[in-house]
């Protein structure tokens, strides 16, 4: 079976309604994960941790489809720049 990474990491955006980071130096890497629950689980604790600032948000990235280039990609890894 294939291991399933996945990366959670958040920091301040400039707009609340977007996805663009305030200061990308600033970015906060909360780790690495071998599964979406334990991911689910630090991305829950981070974001809860930052509840007060309303332009800070937690991401979590599924890696393993970075390493699969025949998987097609979802729509949210389409979104331009």
């Amino acid at each position: 079976m294939a291991q399933r990474l996945h990366l959670v990491f958040g920091g301040e955006l400039v707009d609340p309604s977007k996805t663009v980071f305030e200061n990308v130096d600033e970015i906060d890497i909360v780790g690495i994960f071998p599964d979406y629950a334990s991911a689910y689980d630090a991305w829950k604790d981070a974001a809860q941790r930052t509840v007060d600032n309303a332009h800070m948000r937690y991401f979590i990235a599924h890696l393993h489809r970075l390493r699969d280039e025949g998987a097609e990609a979802s729509s949210t890894e389409e979104l331009e720049s």
